[in-house]
């Protein structure tokens, strides 16, 4: 082989070798009972490995900078701080008793976490790992969402029914909004114009104007065969786009496809059992599905609306994160 014709295919392998690098996307999925994360591979649909993580990990979220994943720990009462790079601990965040949903303002400075049994939402500063203050809201708060620009905080409490609406300038709440029964988690539209709510107990989706804060819409769903008790929304995931909600229907075993504009489902996609937390990928095309119940993760093509693969990830899995 000449030097030129070397070069060549030297120049070609190490292309090939960063488009594979750059497109390689990896499913991040906490395992409440194993004290874990699985590893799934989005390319071979296989797991490749697995995280030591601290006790019971639950909700998750990729900080601010892309180079970190941040875990919280229910029986840990802290945030493990994971080096996506190394995969290894670098940090841990005190997020006091009985952590749910957090999320971290835009600068990456300050998290905001709900804590169930106080009835309260923490605001604590990351650099010192001190709690600056608590919030009081609702009984059993869970959904924790902060507008873009990290100026309103969104919360929600499941004894309530209510979301409470708090000004993080001054740590106030300024508005409760009534939803359905047992609200649990939160997306924004991409234009940050709706804000979408899932009632576990009333079968449906609030949906909220920003603006004011008024009730835009209900959506009721429904799964033939399956009970109006055992629908029962929890996990929610907007495409990037804002034309797609994507809504885990819990016990009864299905992901809907919401179209944003109608407020209408276009699609009921069957899961495992109790589908729970979801992960979406950059590109739209991949909905990961976390199944408390068959301790799995179902790996579903969005524009065939399809299941692919249902894979093994250990024990009551909680949420999924995607890292590209």
């Amino acid at each position: 082989m000449t030097r030129l014709a070397l070069r060549s295919t030297l120049a070609a392998a190490a292309a090939l070798a960063l488009s594979t690098a750059a497109s390689a996307q990896t499913a991040w999925v906490s395992s409440e009972k194993d004290n874990s994360l699985a590893l799934v591979d989005l390319k071979t649909m296989a797991v490749t490995g697995t995280v030591a993580t601290c006790k019971r990990p639950r909700h998750m979220q990729i900080a601010p900078g892309g180079k970190q994943l941040m875990v919280a720990c229910g029986d840990s009462q802290q945030a493990d701080v994971i080096d996506l790079a190394t995969k290894k601990s670098t940090a841990k965040i005190g997020l006091g008793d009985d952590p749910e949903i957090f999320d971290v303002s835009p600068d990456g400075k300050t998290l905001y976490v709900s804590n169930e049994e106080d009835a309260e939402v923490g605001v604590i500063d990351i650099a010192s790992n001190k709690r600056k203050s608590a919030i009081k809201v609702g009984e059993e708060p869970e959904g924790v969402l902060l507008s873009k620009d990290g100026k309103t905080l969104y919360v929600t409490s499941e004894v309530a029914s209510l979301v409470h609406v708090i000004d993080t300038a001054t740590g106030k709440v300024t508005q409760n909004v009534k939803v359905g029964k047992r609200p649990r988690r939160f997306a924004l539209t991409p234009d940050g114009s709706q804000l979408w709510v899932t009632n576990e107990l009333g079968a449906s989706v609030s949906i909220l104007s920003t603006k004011d804060h008024s009730v835009l819409a209900t959506l009721k769903f429904a799964v033939k065969g399956a009970r109006e008790a055992d629908i029962t929304p929890v996990g929610l995931a907007m495409s990037a786009d804002g034309k797609q909600a994507f809504v885990a229907l819990g016990k009864a075993n299905h992901v809907a496809f919401v179209d944003v504009a109608s407020r209408k489902v276009t699609q009921l996609v069957l899961a495992g059992k109790r589908a729970w937390g979801l992960g979406l990928n950059k590109a739209g095309d991949r909905l990961l599905v976390a199944n408390g119940l068959s301790d799995d993760l179902t790996i579903i093509d969005v524009p065939g609306a399809k299941a692919l693969k249902t894979v093994a990830v250990g024990r009551v899995p909680h949420s999924v994160v995607v890292v590209e």
